[in-house]
């Protein structure tokens, strides 16, 4: 199949990226090696062969979300620089 031609600068356009003339060339060479190679990725024959998104399996280590006891609120407190009404005072930080 061949590889279609690319417009280099309508895609540096949607990048927002300003190119000169010999970066398009160059850039415009590299985008049809990697469509080149893609295209020969597409010739393989994966029948059989499971999609995955990782090559190795994935598996979060997480603990058990088991209740226990917390600290009270007057405990949380007791080191606060400022406190009202049982939370903390923060500085404004929005103006």
């Amino acid at each position: 199949m061949p590889i279609p031609d690319i417009d280099v600068k309508y895609v540096a356009h949607l990048a927002r990226l300003s190119l000169s003339a010999e970066e398009e060339q160059k850039i415009g060479a590299q985008l049809g090696n990697i469509l080149g190679y893609i295209e020969k990725l597409k010739q393989v024959d994966v029948t059989g062969v499971e999609p995955t998104a990782h090559a190795f399996p994935l598996v979060n280590v997480t603990r058990a979300d088991v209740v226990r006891p917390s600290l009270t609120n007057e405990e949380a407190l007791r080191n606060a620089p400022a406190a009202a009404n049982g939370l903390f005072m923060v500085p404004k930080i929005v103006e």
